[in-house]
């Protein structure tokens, strides 16, 4: 008997539309269950080198939770090339003034860096209220609390 691996090809592919709230769930948890999900792990046939992942809409990202004293000691960075461009923000000011960028840098630092993963992270869509635009997709609700 020979044993036979089955490689996922793009035409088997069946994607499928999740609502994730982001209420009181704390941000690496979310990330890296949303980062299973777009990738595709969660699926029986998960081949490495295709994108076999699912669509992930995040509402409430404004409401994440951060846990033990991260709002204030985690610090997120972005540099501009020139001197002195260096900007640091605490995780308490990107979660009130940019909590889409906070949910969205903590998932892409859980997935591949290249081409894969860049087109992985564009089935990401999140919202910092309650209101999205994807009500024609009819996302099925999915509980990340547990």
């Amino acid at each position: 008997m020979q044993r036979q691996t089955t490689m996922a090809k793009p035409q088997d592919i069946e994607r499928k539309w999740y609502l994730v709230d982001a209420t009181d769930i704390p941000l690496g948890r979310l990330a890296s269950k949303i980062a299973m999900i777009i990738s595709g792990k969660n699926k029986p046939i998960y081949t490495p080198n295709q994108d076999l992942g699912d669509f992930v809409i995040v509402i409430n990202a404004s409401k994440v939770n951060l846990t033990g004293d991260a709002e204030h000691k985690k610090n997120y960075y972005n540099v501009s090339g020139y001197n002195g461009g260096l900007r640091t923000r605490s995780a308490g000011v990107m979660k009130r003034e940019f909590p889409v960028e906070m949910v969205e840098r903590a998932v892409w630092g859980m997935l591949s860096k290249g081409p894969l993963g860049r087109k992985i992270i564009k089935k990401l869509f999140v919202y910092a209220d309650d209101k999205h635009e994807q009500t024609a997709q009819q996302p099925v609700v999915l509980d990340l609390s547990k």
